[in-house]
């Protein structure tokens, strides 16, 4: 009964760790692609490309459902999938729709016409593939009018992290919220678009300030996952064991997971 969860690297233990805690009892097997992050810098060939593959692997260990904690693999990658590759007996869901949902006050599913929503001028934070893909303003589209979404590609966030430098992460941050607040000085609302940057959340809520709301997509996925598997129960695949699964080191990897989870986290070799 595992899903699978999906990233280019350490930033989807953040939505593996809001869905271990909303559903104790499901197993989960991570797929963390360490050897080739960040996917964010990439061109869109070669994101589908290791997109699939890793999604493959996952397949391999029982997981019919996958969900891509990589916003940059969801942005660019998931619809090309889901139209030209998918087998009708699998499914890979994306983590972009639950947070705009959230953001805009509708139900999970909630299929009506775009509508005028509370909050009028939103921040952006994602890597510079996702920013270029527009997956975010598009799928805002389908549900919101009226909404100003200003974009910051965060060049360098997710090195930092993945290389364990929250000094370097954290002044990162601080500059490209800068670089957002000189165009859009009074956002509501602001959005992690990158599973990376919950790790650095309170970095982005100094910057941006007490009166902007932060989403990011732990929880959110959580919430959705939970909704999807009661209403898709013969979604849940055969495997029957959790694990961490790495493309890169696994001793180097496992430290700098234990190091921004503040616990034991050990990776295996795929």
């Amino acid at each position: 009964m595992a899903v699978g969860v999906f990233d280019s690297g350490l930033g989807g233990l953040t939505v593996h760790k809001g869905i271990a805690n909303r559903l104790p009892d499901l197993p989960l097997v991570y797929y963390g692609d360490n050897a080739n992050t960040p996917y964010g810098v990439r061109d869109a060939q070669d994101i589908f490309e290791l997109t699939c593959q890793g999604v493959e692997r996952l397949w391999d260990e029982g997981c019919d459902l996958v969900i891509l904690a990589c916003n940059t693999a969801a942005a660019v990658a998931l619809k090309r999938m889901q139209e030209t590759w998918l087998p009708k007996d699998k499914r890979v869901l994306g983590v972009f729709v639950p947070m705009i949902e959230a953001l805009t006050e509708r139900q999970w599913g909630d299929n009506s016409p775009p509508r005028e929503v509370a909050v009028k001028h939103v921040a952006l934070f994602a890597t510079p593939a996702t920013v270029a893909s527009r997956a975010f303003q598009r799928e805002l589209a389908f549900r919101a009018v009226g909404v100003d979404v200003e974009a910051q590609p965060c060049g360098g966030v997710v090195d930092a992290i993945e290389q364990g430098d929250e000094i370097l992460a954290e002044a990162l941050v601080t500059s490209h919220v800068e670089a957002l607040l000189r165009r859009m000085p009074h956002p509501e609302a602001a959005i992690l678009g990158c599973t990376h940057y919950p790790l650095v959340e309170e970095t982005f809520q100094r910057a941006l300030g007490e009166n902007v709301t932060v989403y990011s997509q732990a929880g959110l996925v959580a919430d959705s996952l939970t909704d999807y598997l009661e209403r898709h129960p013969d979604m849940q695949g055969d495997g029957t064991a959790s694990k961490f699964l790495t493309t890169g080191d696994p001793v180097r990897v496992s430290g700098k997971a234990t190091q921004f989870l503040r616990h034991s986290i050990q990776f295996e070799k795929t």
